[in-house]
């Protein structure tokens, strides 16, 4: 990727919603390199215009969003593990970017493409009615302070902007490692009709899933993790 294309800055967006928070890293020269060589083959722009999945990963799979990476381990991990599937992964911060297009790289993973954007706005604007077969959000930030509650991406406005991008027999699936987000995941997700629980309350870890670092850390720290599986009616 040159530097007259690349893919937005860590930029605050005057809105209601936003899928991250900034978070200043420090960015290896392997993962600049990345960004530098393989946006161009793996990376794709924010556009203020719906797209066609099928036409960006070149085939008609099923499309899975992941929202937040991290640094991308799990992500290329759960794409192996799902090699029919194609992943549009998006985070916004630098390191985690680079890194996860070094790992695409070094794994030969095709079936990802990486977008470094507020994820509310490419769901507003880009993903088109029905487009995905599935949603994965795995560990996004607690805000455990009460007051801070208001920030959490998983609330009912942002579930309703999702649900129209989700094929009828789609999924949602949501993890985390702190339990009070988990009781209110649960209950925003039962608040929609359209949506129904795979299992009574929390679901087992999926086989696609990887224990994640986050995961890990909430484990030494004596959390528990809750996967939360969703479909669409």
């Amino acid at each position: 990727m040159n530097t007259t294309t690349t893919a937005p800055t860590d930029t605050e967006y005057p809105r209601s919603i936003r899928s991250f928070v900034l978070r200043q890293g420090h960015m290896t020269a392997a993962q600049q390199r990345a960004i530098d060589t393989l946006w161009s083959s793996f990376g794709l722009d924010y556009q203020n215009k719906i797209i066609d999945l099928n036409k960006v990963f070149g085939r008609n799979n099923p499309k899975i969003l992941e929202i937040g990476f991290g640094m991308g381990v799990a992500t290329v991990e759960i794409a192996k593990r799902l090699p029919e599937s194609d992943f549009l992964a998006i985070d916004v911060h630098g390191p985690g970017v680079g890194n996860l297009l070094k790992l695409i790289d070094e794994n030969q993973s095709n079936n990802i493409r990486v977008m470094r954007h507020d994820a509310v706005e490419v769901v507003e604007n880009m993903l088109g009615e029905t487009s995905l077969d599935g949603i994965h959000i795995f560990f996004p930030d607690p805000w455990h302070k009460k007051r801070h509650h208001k920030r959490r991406l998983i609330q009912p406005a942002f579930v309703a902007k999702l649900l129209p991008c989700l094929k009828s027999g789609g999924y949602i699936h949501l993890a985390t490692d702190w339990q009070e987000y988990a009781e209110q995941m649960l209950l925003v997700l039962t608040e929609f009709d359209t949506l129904c629980n795979t299992a009574d309350n929390y679901a087992p870890t999926p086989a696609y899933r990887p224990e994640t670092k986050f995961e890990a850390r909430g484990k030494r720290l004596g959390h528990g993790v809750w996967d939360l599986v969703f479909t669409k009616k």
